[in-house]
């Protein structure tokens, strides 16, 4: 799947940049595997402490205060903060709890994914996966590749009819 999204982008002129926390680098990793990848993988932040979400990627320092780290509006903002600091056409950014124990108040499965697309554009999934942190990370990598895909598809038909 990585590399239909891969040539999709290159086909249409278009790249991709990645913010990951729980999966930390395990997305950049799958989207960098097919040959090629550089021409439209950009690259990716991991910012796996909370801190670095606001330093590195913008997500307000606020949001971050009242509801931690694992929430879609943190994802939606690491996303578009990831896509502004690349240069990218969209970003993809993943957060949540892999395990073993609870984070900020959710429970381990929880997890938050988004895309920011041109003109700020954000589409979201917030899958509850179970599971090994190992089985939690890796379906959390599968996740966001089909969210990609999803809005990259979606794109096509808006622009082609």
């Amino acid at each position: 799947m990585t590399a239909e999204i891969l040539s999709l982008l290159v086909r249409r002129g278009e790249t991709v940049a990645v913010a990951e926390s729980l999966t930390a680098g395990l997305i950049c990793a799958a989207l960098t595997g097919p040959p090629g990848a550089s021409a439209a993988f950009l690259g990716g932040v991991v910012s796996y402490a909370t801190e670095l979400k606001h330093r590195l990627l913008n997500v307000p320092a606020d949001l971050l205060a009242r509801e931690g780290a694992v929430h879609p509006g943190v994802a939606a903002a690491m996303a578009e903060g990831v896509r502004l600091l690349v240069g990218s056409t969209y970003g993809l950014a993943v957060t949540g709890v892999a395990g073993p124990e609870p984070q900020d108040g959710k429970p381990v499965g929880t997890v938050h994914l988004a895309v920011s697309g041109p003109g700020g554009r954000v589409w979201h999934r917030d899958p509850r996966l179970s599971g090994t942190r190992d089985q939690i990370r890796e379906a959390t990598v599968n996740e966001a590749v089909d969210l990609l895909r999803g809005v990259l598809e979606a794109n096509v038909r808006e622009h082609s009819g």
